[in-house]
């Protein structure tokens, strides 16, 4: 009886011992990956800091200077063709008045191709220029935390309105799952707050 109780209790011995062993072995695999991996949601980084709201202030007041400007010569153009209509057709002064009032719709249609262009290129730059600073700071905090990846996540926007918007979204859609990876965005956006060069135009 003696021996049967020592061979039973040998082997749950035996069977613990082995339950522990593949628990420590397996440990590592389930936790070391997610541990070792950061994200960080860039366009996040790039919209929430200090640096990009204002930014967006300077640029909203450009907007409206472009805005006033073309007002202004929306105006103009109405004033010139409400004087032209009490003019006689053809005389002197109504062919002066008609080539103002063409050169000022031209002037108009110009600025009305260009401001946009120009806004579009000042949030380019902008964005040029932030993105170094997000990269060197994701660097910095990854070889800080020991991570050995960090990739970048980004919420697709669905729906599309057109087909080819789609297929972009699903090539450039990579990482469709995170859960337990180190989220470094908002540390990130903290770290941009206190870059003080980027809040200088």
């Amino acid at each position: 009886m003696k021996i049967k109780t020592l061979i039973s209790g040998c082997l749950v011995g035996m069977i613990v011992l082995f339950l522990v062993h593949q628990f420590g072995e397996a440990q590592p695999l389930a936790n070391g990956p997610a541990s070792t991996i950061g994200v960080v949601n860039i366009e996040k980084s790039l919209q929430n800091c200090q640096a990009t709201a204002k930014f967006k202030e300077r640029a909203e007041a450009e907007r409206r200077e472009m805005d006033a400007e073309e007002k202004k010569l929306s105006d103009n153009i109405d004033s010139l063709r409400g004087t032209l209509q009490a003019l006689v057709p053809n005389s002197a002064d109504w062919l002066a008045q008609y080539k103002e009032m063409l050169h000022k719709e031209n002037e108009l249609k110009a600025l009305k191709e260009l401001n946009p262009q120009i806004r579009a290129m000042r949030a380019h730059q902008w964005t040029e220029r932030l993105y170094p600073e997000i990269m060197r700071i994701t660097k910095e905090l990854a070889a800080q935390k020991g991570l050995a990846l960090v990739l970048t996540v980004e919420e697709p926007q669905l729906p599309t309105q057109r087909y080819e918007e789609l297929v972009m979204t699903l090539r450039t859609h990579k990482v469709l799952y995170t859960g337990g990876c180190v989220d470094l965005t908002n540390e990130i956006i903290v770290e941009l707050d206190k870059t003080n060069s980027l809040l200088v135009n």
